[in-house]
């Protein structure tokens, strides 16, 4: 969907109906406190004593109320209960979300509700308890829901099947009678998403992760096994042969695919900054889709939806989360793609131009004119503040850790290390006042550190700023006393580089997540500021307004959307790849080793690759070879 589309979209499905058959299902939480907790007189034994539960709704029921959070007025549910506690409970939720429960059946005999009872003893959850497994559907309710079903169809514009456990409703005899049900209702669509019976419900679209596509071929995966874009593409082709109707294939970070008589489609996955969780991932795929479908959108927008929403739910930790619709246009207007996982990730797929250093990503465009050149500063250019993780990195443990700094057990320290490194790594090139930012929400995830002894994302950036303007200073004085160069302290070939594109008349840009000063201050000293005559960009102190991304809409502004093509981006960092690739503008990943100032760093490749780079560098020694690519003379 274009920029501003996802907003159409999301009100026109508020006004569809849809109804939900499956398996439904009650999430509990019990939260034990066992300072609450005494000796059984009956037993002898200590009791376990809960301080608090809390229910949400899952299997089926997660689906309606991934439909209910989007806004959508008619949602109608199918399936049964149990005459219990626990489908009182199930009902109560259902009703409070908006959610139409005429057509929950309560089966008094051989049933007791699906409920997962998740008992939480502080950071732990232990045993689940699970009610439902012996459940065995009678054919009398197995009628019932057939016929609440049916008299239903001609006010509904979709029906989703979902098929949870095998102790739910879908008998042999219930998928016989719904399988007839489709076949007399051409004309109407019906989504399944069936963990053991994909093969059933002749006539019905289907929505499956990449594993269960891929062992429905003979194809022996596991779950979080790796399936290959040229795997999923053959096992997708395969199944819509098999099947004749359009399929939703989802594939974790890597996004979706769609299938129907129009061809593939891939829908890339979203790069998302934070920690992620996926449990409920497919059931917010699967409404989103659904919704979209039944608004009458194609399969591409719908697998896209699905995707918006599902990358919203990912986001909610500890929880089956759901997603509004504030909640996807915001992910969904300006949305941030993983672009060729594969080849980033292993380095074997690497194709090289005319046995140079230089990775060609993406098909080379031959009609290139280049006339601005973007360039990120620090890593790009500027080497003077490698080594800044090392500094950010101790920084950002001791903000988590707070007062536990000093005598955390190494396990706790290690998984703390570990997240914040992993912070680091995917917010590399962003302001550095937006990764404070980020920060307090990792303080608040870890808890070692209350509300009111946090600092701000400014407190924050200060003391790291203070400790590394201390290398920075270093640095800059070896310079200043000839003990250092500007080649000591710059990528390799990067001012030649530079002198190069300014000889031949194409305007050069210099930006940073650094304050504004400050790069100016060091492109200065290094020697190379008057290249760029004025046109040096940083932070300014306001998170909204992001150079790269304003710099960019700045200079197509100027001279038009379609004349894109004239601007080129280098950057060490996935922001300045992400936001030219977003506008159509070339972009050279510079995937430095800041140490050595030449060569290959495999980690900012993948990262740069991720963002959607073209094109990748190690540095700028082939720079003859580079200008030919990019059409320089």
């Amino acid at each position: 969907m274009k920029t501003g589309s996802v907003r159409e979209v999301i009100e026109a499905i508020k006004h569809a109906r849809i109804g939900v058959l499956g398996d439904f299902c009650l999430d509990a939480y019990w939260f034990v406190d066992e300072a609450g907790s005494e000796i059984s007189i009956e037993t002898g034994l200590t009791t376990r004593t809960v301080r608090q539960q809390k229910y949400s709704l899952g299997g089926a029921g997660n689906v309606a109320a991934n439909l209910a959070a989007m806004e959508i007025k008619d949602i109608r549910v199918f399936g049964v209960i149990g005459n219990d506690a626990f489908g009182a409970e199930m009902v109560r939720l259902m009703k409070e979300a908006g959610i139409g429960t005429d057509n929950l059946i309560i089966q008094d005999q051989e049933w007791a509700t699906h409920v997962y009872v998740k008992p939480i003893s502080g950071d732990n959850e232990g045993s689940r308890i699970d009610f439902g497994n012996f459940n065995k559907l009678s054919e009398d309710s197995a009628d019932k829901l057939i016929k609440n079903l049916s008299d239903s169809l001609n006010s509904l514009d979709l029906v989703i099947i979902n098929q949870q456990v095998l102790s739910g409703i879908h008998t042999d005899y219930f998928r016989s009678k719904l399988t007839e049900v489709i076949s007399r209702n051409g004309d109407k669509t019906f989504i399944a998403d069936s963990r053991n019976y994909a093969g059933s419900f002749t006539g019905a679209l289907r929505k499956m992760n990449d594993v269960e596509a891929s062992q429905q071929c003979g194809i022996e995966k596991k779950p979080g096994d790796m399936v290959s874009s040229d795997e999923i593409k053959k096992v997708a082709e395969e199944l819509y042969k098999r099947y004749g109707k359009p399929l939703f294939i989802t594939r974790g970070s890597r996004g979706s695919l769609t299938i129907d008589d129009k061809g593939i489609i891939f829908i890339p996955g979203l790069m998302i900054l934070s920690k992620t969780d996926t449990v409920g991932a497919g059931d917010s795929y699967l409404a989103g889709a659904s919704a979209a479908l039944a608004a009458g959108y194609n399969t591409r927008t719908a697998a896209e939806l699905g995707n918006f929403a599902a990358g919203v739910t990912v986001r909610k930790l500890y929880q089956t989360g759901t997603a509004s619709p504030e909640e996807i246009i915001a992910i969904g207007q300006d949305p941030d793609y993983i672009f060729d996982p594969e080849i980033a990730e292993d380095p074997r797929h690497a194709h090289y131009h005319d046995n140079t250093d230089i990775e060609i990503v993406t098909s080379l465009k031959s009609d290139l004119n280049i006339r601005h050149a973007i360039f990120d500063n620090d890593g790009t250019v500027s080497t003077l503040r490698e080594g800044w993780e090392l500094i950010m990195s101790p920084m950002m443990l001791r903000a988590v850790l707070g007062k536990r700094y000093g005598d955390a057990d190494e396990a706790t320290f290690c998984k703390v290390k570990e997240r914040v490194d992993e912070f680091i790594d995917k917010t590399t090139g962003i302001q550095t006042l937006m990764q404070m930012k980020i920060l307090l929400d990792l303080i608040r995830e870890f808890g070692f550190v209350a509300e009111d002894e946090m600092l701000d994302e400014h407190g924050y950036k200060e003391i790291y700023n203070y400790d590394l303007m201390q290398m920075v200073k270093k640095r800059e004085g070896k310079l200043l006393r000839g003990e250092l160069t500007p080649e000591d302290l710059t990528i390799k070939g990067s001012i030649p580089f530079l002198k190069k594109l300014y000889d031949t008349g194409i305007r050069l840009y210099l930006t940073s997540g650094t304050d504004e000063e400050d790069v100016k201050h060091e492109a200065s000293v290094l020697g190379y500021d008057h290249l760029f005559e004025g046109r040096i960009y940083g932070a300014t102190g306001d998170i909204r307004k992001e150079a790269k991304r304003i710099l960019l809409e700045r200079i197509i502004g100027n001279i038009g959307i379609s004349e894109a093509k004239t601007i080129v981006t280098f950057g060490d960092g996935p922001v300045e790849i992400r936001e030219a690739r977003k506008r159509g503008g070339f972009s050279t990943g510079v995937a430095s080793n800041e140490l050595r100032r030449h060569g290959l760093n495999i980690a900012k490749r993948e990262r740069l690759i991720k963002a959607g780079a073209d094109i990748i560098v190690p540095d700028f020694s082939q720079a003859d070879h580079l200008l030919k690519l990019l059409n320089i003379r």
